[in-house]
């Protein structure tokens, strides 16, 4: 069994961010929207205004009250759009409930959408854009690729069916050739399913929700789950039990979670790259 180390290849990528950014006359700006009151994605945020640092970019934090409204958030999304400074926009998910996500994110213009989540870009991504991508989607194929995994030909299971995770990462393992089959809480006999895969990817929040009679000897198994329980960090596969029995496995902490924020700087980067 392998472990496939996020964490390590995750430095890897900001350094080469790092590198790309040291020769740009205008440093890249990443603008996080944040409602305040969810003392996680206060964590998230920090992480990536830490990373923003690591790699020479600027960042640029946008707090609002956790009553903000639908308009007034729109209209910090606005104001950021026509900053031209800001080079990439990031809301940061989940909103507080009353608030409508999929339409704030599409008050984001394509042009500055950071985590690939509007309507325009998502589009590009199902149409057969590989080069932009959802974050964590995005990392999880680059670290296949890194750990010279096979993805051509193979039968890939996504368990969770989010446009952030689940979605995004089905349509990019079905460009790189893969045949997949995309799981979720309505799936009759998912073990059945599971157990048929070679690549399994795992997005569901929920705790050992995997376990080592859900896989097949050999397989790869992505844990994308971070679950907090008396504060340990847990994952979505029964890491323990499963790493006996799988070829490679992500660990979690330290596996797929530090690939999102470095691949967040890499499209950040891209953003500044590609669109004029």
């Amino acid at each position: 069994m392998e472990i496939l180390d996020g964490k390590k290849f995750a430095t890897q990528i900001k350094e080469d961010v790092k590198k790309s950014v040291m020769v740009m006359t205008k440093k890249p700006m990443l603008a996080c929207i944040i409602a305040e009151g969810d003392k996680a994605s206060e964590i998230y945020v920090a992480s990536k205004q830490k990373a923003c640092a690591e790699c020479g970019m600027l960042s640029k934090i946008v707090r609002l009250d956790s009553s903000v409204s639908q308009t007034q958030l729109e209209n910090e999304i606005e104001t950021l759009n026509n900053d031209t400074q800001v080079t990439a926009i990031l809301l940061q998910l989940p909103l507080p409930k009353h608030l409508d996500e999929q339409k704030a994110l599409n008050k984001i213009s394509p042009q500055k959408d950071a985590d690939c989540l509007t309507f325009f870009n998502f589009g590009k991504l199902f149409a057969g854009d590989k080069d932009f991508a959802p974050c964590t989607a995005f990392g999880i194929i680059k670290l296949l690729e890194k750990y010279n995994v096979e993805i051509e030909g193979k039968h890939a299971v996504v368990v969770g069916r989010s446009n952030l995770v689940g979605r995004s990462v089905a349509s990019l393992l079905e460009h790189h050739n893969a045949t997949v089959t995309l799981c979720h809480s309505k799936t009759q006999n998912l073990k059945k399913h599971t157990q048929d895969a070679d690549i399994l990817v795992v997005a569901v929040g929920k705790p050992k929700f995997i376990t080592a009679d859900f896989v097949k000897k050999g397989a790869v198994v992505i844990d994308v789950g971070i679950n907090r329980i008396d504060g340990t960090i847990i994952g979505d596969v029964d890491f323990e039990n499963v790493s006996k029995k799988c070829g490679k496995i992500t660990p979690v902490p330290g596996g797929v979670g530090p690939l999102t924020v470095a691949c967040l700087m890499r499209n950040t980067l891209f953003l500044a790259q590609h669109v004029k």
